[in-house]
């Protein structure tokens, strides 16, 4: 394998990693869980790792077994769920109770209001409730969860088309204007790209976001072999650049409509079960590219859909779960592969992307970061097969003189490897900088930096001038 040459001009690309842009996306339905509480020390500790997120409560569940009532109303009995996947009824106690996990550790909410069952006054009823009790850390209300799919799927019967999305979204938007004026709507939170567009036309208060879902595995029964979730079709260089243009696309429709790019629902595969990439390393080297990837495109938040079921028979693609055995949670929750991928490059400052030139690594993917006091980041992420490649030989040019260097590094020792994926030797998030150990080498105030990088790492390079 070549050796890696990486060269960090001093040009900004003109996107930013924002502070906070991590989300973790859950069922609607979770709000009604009592694990979702400032008492849940352990998924307290979680979500304090991913620095200041996003919780995003939408999912398939939103249209089909929540019921919001403020009043105590019964679940209408044509909500239907089952064991792992029940009705729900969500009232004012419920976002409360989630509030105060939010307050615990500095996190956010996007909403996602019920549209498979039309009633614009029940959702703007939660929208009041939802903005009085979170205030500001309610950001952003989505209107139905994928609408494209409501006619396929059964949500609504004989199909549904998006002449009729547009027209219930206004009622919709109305309504919830009129009920909280400041919140702001997002959408159309839809895995087809053809619905962009009639949500950026549509004429309603208060939109600010466009929201799109992309799972990139998603032919779940073989149909597109290169969209199988397959952990060769993981760890390609076709799978980087089909997410990219995706995420391309939707950038330039926001930017031309004025509208931030949200992708608030995500993760490897669609497919229901699991797969040969599920819960492992090769996914936590995924999600850190990912992350960073969409983020120097454009992409304001993104959140990784997750489920608060148990490790042990709960859906494997989920950041995190519970102890306990399937169906009877503990409340003790631990973070997968994953989830550690996400907290490595969560924890990076916030700072304006630069431009860079690299050559040979093999399968690895470079980013830089100019922070706001002036000192660089460089991740480098190495999706080589730890099992097979042998260690890269790296030189990276900077754009000054170092004063210091510092390192924190996500490794794992293979591919297939499972709950074995560790950030500086620890199932924990990155020390702070000042904490982190020198650079391998490290050449003091020389614009030239050289030291061997292992396979299958993600890798933060922190330097100050």
């Amino acid at each position: 394998m070549e050796p890696l040459k990486v060269q960090v001009t001093g040009n900004e690309v003109g996107t930013v990693l924002n502070q906070g842009m991590t989300g973790i996306s859950l069922e609607a339905t979770d709000l009604g869980d009592a694990a979702l509480s400032s008492a849940n020390t352990s998924l307290a500790k979680l979500l304090r790792e991913v620095d200041e997120p996003v919780l995003r409560f939408g999912g398939n569940a939103v249209d089909r077994r929540f019921f919001w009532t403020s009043s105590g109303e019964a679940i209408p009995s044509t909500y239907k769920g089952d064991n792992a996947h029940p009705a729900r009824a969500v009232g004012p106690q419920d976002l409360a109770r989630v509030n105060g996990l939010l307050e615990a550790v500095n996190a956010k909410v996007s909403l996602t209001v019920d549209l498979g069952h039309f009633d614009p006054a029940r959702a703007a009823d939660m929208v009041k409730h939802a903005s009085g009790i979170f205030g500001d850390r309610l950001i952003s209300v989505t209107i139905g969860n994928e609408p494209n799919g409501f006619g396929a799927n059964g949500v609504r019967p004989g199909g549904y088309s998006t002449d009729e999305y547009v027209e219930e979204l206004k009622a919709y938007a109305t309504a919830i204007y009129a009920a909280a004026p400041g919140v702001a709507i997002s959408g159309p939170g839809t895995y087809s790209q053809e619905w962009w567009q009639p949500f950026i036309g549509a004429d309603i208060p208060q939109k600010k976001i466009l929201s799109f879902h992309n799972y990139p595995l998603h032919s779940c029964n073989g149909d597109d072999p290169k969209s199988s979730p397959t952990l060769g079709n993981l760890m390609s260089p076709l799978m980087h650049q089909r997410a990219a243009d995706y995420q391309k696309a939707a950038v330039r429709a926001g930017q031309a409509a004025g509208l931030e790019t949200w992708l608030p629902e995500t993760g490897i595969a669609a497919c229901p079960g699991s797969n040969e990439t599920s819960r492992t390393h090769a996914s936590a080297l995924w999600t850190a590219d990912y992350f960073l990837n969409a983020a120097q495109l454009g992409i304001a938040r993104i959140g990784f859909h997750s489920s608060l079921l148990t490790c042990a028979g709960g859906p494997p693609m989920s950041v995190l779960c519970s102890g306990g055995p399937y169906l009877k949670p503990d409340g003790q929750f631990s973070g997968r592969a994953n989830f550690f991928g996400l907290a490595i490059v969560a924890g990076l400052e916030g700072g304006k992307f630069l431009e860079l030139q690299t050559s040979g690594g093999g399968l690895a993917y470079s980013y830089a970061l100019r922070n706001t006091d002036g000192s660089t980041t460089v991740i480098l992420v190495n999706q080589n097969d730890p099992q097979k490649a042998a260690q890269t030989e790296v030189t990276l040019s900077l754009p000054g003189q170092p004063l210091t260097g510092t390192m924190t590094q996500l490794a794992g020792p293979s591919y297939k490897a499972e709950d074995q994926t560790v950030i500086d030797g620890a199932k924990s998030d990155p020390k702070p900088v000042a904490e982190r150990p020198t650079v391998p080498g490290f050449a003091y105030g020389s614009t030239t930096q050289t030291f061997p990088l292992t396979a299958g790492t993600v890798t933060v390079l922190n330097f100050t001038y």
